[in-house]
């Protein structure tokens, strides 16, 4: 399981000229599920997510995380994330998981996210997205479990 997180200050989603999704001060993040993922992934991610400390306390430090600051976390299906373009120019997905598994784990992961208390925003599953973002920092960081 990977993931892109990309903190941000406004996020959302436009699928077919129409907003689907948006959030304000909060983690935009890119979620591809591998093919060998299991089940026990999901969680493990998820803490990562609902842990992790990039956004800055009072000294500017990245301390403090996202229900610290009242965030929110836009989160979007992307197996491109397991493009494999090693041999040629043209990308390999092998990797990425079916999408019947890939949005079985996905809708697992924004359940448990949500369970957790953090208010949770989505793509659409399958779809042709256009994200627009304002990245704060920038800060990027890609999380493999």
């Amino acid at each position: 399981m990977r993931a892109v997180i990309q903190r941000v200050e406004k996020a959302a989603v436009i699928v077919k000229e129409n907003e689907v999704s948006r959030i304000d001060r909060g983690l935009l993040v890119l979620l591809a599920i591998e093919d060998s993922d299991t089940e026990e992934k999901i969680e493990k991610m998820a803490d990562k997510i609902e842990y992790l400390r990039v956004f800055d306390d009072k000294s500017g430090k990245m301390n403090l995380a996202l229900k610290d600051i009242g965030g929110s976390l836009l989160i979007v299906s992307q197996f491109t994330l397991y493009g494999d373009c090693k041999k040629g120019n043209r990308p390999s997905f092998i990797r990425s998981a079916k999408p019947e598994k890939a949005n079985l784990y996905y809708e697992k992961m924004v359940s448990l996210l949500r369970e957790k208390g953090i208010h949770v925003e989505t793509g659409i599953f399958g779809e042709m997205m256009n994200i627009s973002l304002v990245n704060s920092g920038p800060v990027t960081l890609i999380i493999d479990v």
